[in-house]
């Protein structure tokens, strides 16, 4: 992709996001839900927010190439503080709010961040035993005025907003210099990776790293100035974040959501027409709609089913560019009247599409939602590459994840990982040569440690990641996340993992969907245990699960199959250890810590 310095459009993010603020002029350009009302606000009173945060953080001393930490959900708050940290040429270093407080000191010590962010006191009380002890820490800011009260020395962003806004009404020309004084070649974030394999890594993103991704996925998807946003995944996840300058460079208004627990309302409140969202929404929202559709008794219950099936043969059909029968249209168009209008009510009626990232979604959901007449784009990337590939509303092929997006190579080497080479790409580990050295190929090709292949089309599928295939006893290979995908299918799974390694078959660990297994079982009696407990252990739940299972592994070759299964009563957790703030599962945490259960599952003491 050609310089963006040379086409006349700014080479930086602050530089791009702030000119499409001022261009589209939007009077909702973000929004956020304050006592029960949506406060929006103008794209010109984020601009001066921006410049006052930027011109405070330099009366405090920040200057080009140093660190900012941002800890905080998501909020307006977050991207104006981006904007503003980026605008002085300085770091922004993110940090989940659900990160152990021991990887928060790690992170703050490894980026050597003189400052950090920190949205309020809740946020704050978790991580401070990793916040305190960091000695080179120099100051602390919150969002929230009651936060500051929860760290000596604190300020709050209104007070640096209010000393920074002086400074620009009477130097305006400071913040101008200071903008103009940060190249496409300068270092923009350093984004911490999850750790799955071991200690994380701070990737090193440059502005040209983001603003070649904004103009490319800006040229291949049909993102409008009238489009309407629900942002809810972190925006310190690489995903949402380049999502965010895409929409903001295209004119997009983007609400906000702090959390998974108000996407409901949010979505039939604020109607967006194009949304992110990560595959564990999508299989909530799909386990709810079936359990509304088939609790309903009677014949709703039997057109509800029926209706289901009509939608997946012919999402499946269209996908393939197989003729559709007659009939079959036909009766698309009635279980779309009769049931899936409800579907498309209950994400806000007029939504076009959703992309779907961070994790493999099933082609058995995507027909089900396509066939609803719900669309969701299937995406690929990484922290180390930004967004890579997505499926496109006219070009969507199912199963995988899309075209590459212009300007961006991307090849698969003869072992099958998938390799990734453009300006996306990072410009190294922080403070790691030799792990920098040995992510690259010798001419300069990104080794994902994915595997996958293309087809003749150019969609790029993504098999599994190389460090989890695993190998059984008989020498077969088994990818883990292509079976588990399958397995989430049934109603009666919330968390899946596959293990097996070393062993003659593969087995699964599943934590049960709690309310699904109540409804078809009867409550074990004579236990001394709590009702989940009790229900892991009932031979009745396990066997139920277990033909779901089978029926739904059946289509993979016969040493994939999932014979065995055991029942969690507690679910895999952040806390817990089992799973990242990016909610990948840690494999290795899970085979230490049910290591007795999975060798009785293979002994054959468990069922």
């Amino acid at each position: 992709m050609a310089d963006t310095q040379q086409t006349g459009i700014p080479a930086t993010v602050p530089g791009m996001c702030l000119e499409a603020l001022s261009r589209h002029a939007k009077p909702d350009a973000l929004s956020l839900k304050q006592q029960g009302q949506w406060l929006h606000i103008p794209g010109d009173a984020i601009i001066r927010r921006v410049r006052a945060v930027a011109l405070g953080l330099s009366a405090l001393g920040v200057r080009k190439g140093d660190r900012v930490a941002l800890l905080s959900e998501n909020r307006p708050d977050w991207s104006v503080v981006d904007l503003a940290i980026l605008s002085l040429g300085a770091v922004n270093v993110p940090i989940y709010t659900t990160q152990a407080p021991e990887q928060v000191r790690f992170i703050l010590e490894d980026s050597g961040a003189r400052l950090l962010f920190v949205s309020g006191r809740k946020v704050f009380r978790h991580a401070r035993p990793g916040v305190e002890p960091v000695a080179g820490l120099e100051r602390v800011i919150f969002f929230d005025t009651d936060g500051a009260a929860a760290h000596e020395g604190a300020l709050t962003l209104f007070e640096l907003e209010q000393r920074g806004a002086e400074l620009d009404r009477a130097e305006p020309e400071v913040f101008d210099r200071a903008l103009g004084g940060v190249g496409a070649q300068d270092l923009a974030t350093i984004i911490y990776t999850s750790g799955t394999t071991g200690e994380p890594k701070g990737v090193m993103l440059t502005h040209a790293s983001f603003t070649s991704n904004m103009l490319s996925i800006t040229s291949a998807l049909p993102i409008r100035p009238t489009d309407v946003a629900l942002s809810v995944l972190p925006l310190s996840h690489i995903f949402e974040r380049t999502v965010f300058y895409v929409f903001c460079w295209n004119g997009v208004s983007v609400h906000y959501a702090p959390s998974f627990d108000v996407v409901g309302e949010y979505l039939r409140e604020v109607r967006p027409t194009i949304m992110t969202a990560v595959p564990r929404l999508f299989e909530k929202v799909f386990h709810k709609i079936v359990k509304r559709g088939t609790s309903a008794g009677g014949w709703r219950s039997k057109v509800f089913k029926w209706a289901l099936r009509v939608g997946q043969r012919h999402a499946e059909l269209e996908d393939k560019g197989e003729q559709i029968p007659p009939l079959l249209q036909i009766q698309q168009e009635a279980a779309s009247r009769l049931v899936f209008s409800k579907w498309r009510e209950g994400v806000g009626g007029r939504l076009r599409f959703f992309v779907s990232g961070g994790a493999p979604l099933s082609p058995a959901l995507s027909y089900a939602f396509l066939g609803a007449g719900v669309t969701i784009l299937q995406g690929y990337g990484m922290t180390e590459t930004c967004i890579v590939a997505a499926n496109r509303p006219e070009d969507n092929r199912v199963g995988s994840v899309g075209l590459p997006f212009p300007g961006i190579e991307v090849k698969t080497d003869d072992e099958g990982e998938i390799l990734v080479r453009g300006p996306n790409v990072m410009k190294g580990y922080y403070d790691h040569k030799e792990e920098t050295a040995a992510a690259f190929t010798e001419d300069g090709w990104f080794k994902t440690g994915d595997v996958g292949h293309m087809d003749e089309r150019g969609h790029l599928f993504i098999t599994d990641r190389k460090k989890e295939l695993f190998k059984l006893s008989n020498g077969k290979y088994v990818a883990p996340q292509l079976v588990e995908s399958l397995i989430k299918e049934s109603q009666y799974v919330s968390q899946v993992v596959v293990v097996g390694a070393g062993r003659k078959a593969p087995a699964a660990l599943i934590v049960p969907d709690w309310e699904a297994l109540a409804a078809a079982l009867p409550a074990p009696q004579g236990e001394e245990h709590t009702p989940r407990v009790a229900r892991s252990r009932s031979a009745e739940a396990v066997k139920l699960i277990q033909r779901d299972v089978a029926k739904l592994t059946a289509p993979l070759a016969d040493y994939e199959r999932i014979r065995r299964v055991a029942l969690l009563s507690e679910e895999f957790s952040i806390d817990g250890g089992e799973l990242t703030p990016t909610l990948k599962v840690k494999r290795r945490v899970i085979d230490e810590k049910y290591g007795g259960l999975i060798d009785e599952l293979y002994d054959g003491a468990a069922p």
